[in-house]
């Protein structure tokens, strides 16, 4: 073993973490919590095709997840401004509705303007997608209180904390001021 082994794997290392911070790569935790900035889709596909990408195929990756989070966001900004038929269709364009946050907001415009079975439908996406994914088990449980399900919302606000480990998660705050009426969302 010559001393400049140990130099190259650190050397290695570092690379590697400073790539992984120039992605921007987020923890598991934020995803699952249904964050307005979600982790963007990767391609697994390619992933299987080769170990390691070029130098041109991270940086392809890195525009995408960019125009991914940029497009999200403007399309969660449609929702949330209550033009829930814009935001659906800015929601799909995105092309992963298999995406958890993604999917919430599609079942949440559903919700808004009042087709429940989609809504439903879309919700359950999202959770199959990710069974913790916070944000949608607190729309459901709104779901639920609209349909006059109170004891399954008040299951799902139960998983709520569950997933946050507290009660002062804002999911957690919104679902139970619903269910106490003092709010609608």
């Amino acid at each position: 073993m010559t001393p400049r082994h140990p130099l190259r794997t650190i050397g290695i290392i570092a690379a590697a973490a400073l790539l992984i911070a120039a992605l921007g790569f987020k923890p598991l935790t934020a995803y699952a919590m249904g964050t307005d900035d979600p982790v963007p889709p990767t391609d697994d596909g390619a992933k299987k095709k080769k170990k390691k990408n070029n130098l041109f195929e991270q940086q392809q990756q890195q525009l995408a997840q960019e125009k991914f989070l940029r497009d999200y966001r403007a399309a969660r900004q449609t929702i949330l401004a209550g033009n829930y038929q814009a935001g659906i269709a800015a929601m799909h364009a995105l092309g992963h509705d298999e995406h958890p946050d993604v999917a919430n907001y599609i079942g949440y415009s559903y919700r808004k303007i009042g087709n429940y079975d989609l809504s439903k439908l879309w919700y359950e996406k999202a959770l199959a997608a990710d069974p913790n994914h916070v944000r949608t088990w607190s729309y459901y449980g709104m779901w639920q209180m609209e349909q006059g399900n109170r004891l399954k919302a008040e299951d799902d606000l139960q998983k709520v904390k569950l997933i946050c480990g507290s009660t002062a998660c804002e999911e957690y705050r919104q679902l139970k001021a619903v269910i106490d009426g003092t709010a609608s969302y």
